[in-house]
């Protein structure tokens, strides 16, 4: 018997009160996904509001056999999103799991 596949995404969007400006923002941004990607092994990108300065949507992916493993993974991203962007306040987070 074969098990489907799980894709997990979590969408996390952060408020960046310190930014003061698209640089800043940028730069703590691409480091947090850079080290997420690097300690998780998921796709991490910036998604929509890219050209507003006090606002981040985050998307995280990662692809498992179980959708327990995956919701595990995604949680860890998220407590490492918040442990690693201090300044950075969570504002709203998403998780979806879907099986392919």
């Amino acid at each position: 018997m074969s098990m489907s596949p799980v894709i997990g995404i979590l969408r996390v969007t952060l408020h960046l009160p310190e930014s003061g400006s698209l640089k800043s923002k940028r730069q703590v941004v691409a480091g947090l996904l850079r080290r997420v990607r690097t300690r998780y092994g998921v796709a991490a990108a910036e998604v929509g509001d890219r050209d507003r300065w006090q606002l981040a949507h985050l998307a995280v992916a990662c692809v498992s056999q179980d959708g327990r493993h995956a919701d595990e993974i995604l949680a860890h991203v998220l407590r490492f999103v918040e442990a690693e962007a201090p300044d950075a306040q969570v504002t709203d987070v998403r998780t979806e799991l879907l099986r392919v």
